[in-house]
């Protein structure tokens, strides 16, 4: 199977996910996970314990361990006699976790550089492929999960699983955080733009897919509504004359 068809998720234990089924709550904090990366679940949307409970046929018990670890990795809120709520990130948040990622992402396609073979940048432009394909044919749940797992798949290739899943939690709140902010970086530039960061790593440039895995990082950012301007009262009660 290609490494670029794999699907984001989190891996607590990854040789136990290979050899074991995941447990109920690990399925429900997985599918809550991709429901939201792949924009079918918004921010603040009311996480119903009884409905999750019916959904996976399971007791209201494990959909609250699962709540509760979506809860530590910052994808959902608990509100005390309300219940779990999509978490709506602030915009201090969103800058903090760009800025990790950046941190992360350009040191890795660094070093991804001095050890990547011809099989993985094939795997790469396999997915690449996928990402063009969906694009292409407007299939926005499906090139939103490709255009994030090309992150995930980099830090897979690396084999560093502690790094693996420190992206794999920042890409979920990423995707969160897109939905809050309403991003206007198309998914073909991101495209695009990923393609170079292949381009670099074939050529075993660190410096070049250092500096385009920045540029991406910070074009994304930018395109995100971070800077809302706080309307005056007056202003936007009173007609324009």
């Amino acid at each position: 199977m290609s490494i670029a068809r794999s699907p984001l998720k989190r891996v607590t234990n990854p040789s136990a996910s290979r050899s074991a089924p995941a447990s109920p709550a690990a399925r429900i904090v997985d599918s809550v996970t991709a429901a939201i990366i792949e924009r079918r679940l918004m921010p603040g949307t009311k996480l119903s314990e009884q409905k999750i409970a019916d959904i996976f046929h399971v007791s209201r018990t494990l959909v609250r361990q699962a709540l509760n670890q979506l809860s530590r990795d910052r994808l959902v809120t608990l509100e005390p006699a309300r219940g779990a709520f999509v978490a709506t990130p602030s915009v201090a948040e969103a800058r903090q976790v760009f800025q990790v990622r950046a941190m992360l992402e350009c040191a890795m396609v660094r070093s991804l550089c001095a050890q990547i073979t011809d099989r993985q940048i094939a795997d790469l432009r396999a997915h690449l492929r996928d990402e063009a394909a969906a694009v292409a044919r407007t299939d926005v749940p499906g090139r939103t999960r490709l255009l994030a797992d090309f992150h995930g798949v980099l830090a897979r290739i690396g084999g560093n699983e502690v790094l693996a899943q420190l992206l794999a939690d920042l890409l979920s709140r990423s995707s969160l955080i897109a939905l809050m902010y309403q991003s206007s970086h198309s998914a073909a530039h991101s495209q695009q733009e990923h393609e170079r960061i292949v381009d670099a790593l074939e050529q075993r440039d660190p410096d070049a897919a250092a500096q385009l895995m920045a540029s991406h990082l910070a074009a994304v950012e930018h395109n995100l509504h971070l800077d809302p301007h706080t309307a005056d009262l007056s202003a936007a009660l009173l007609p324009v004359s």
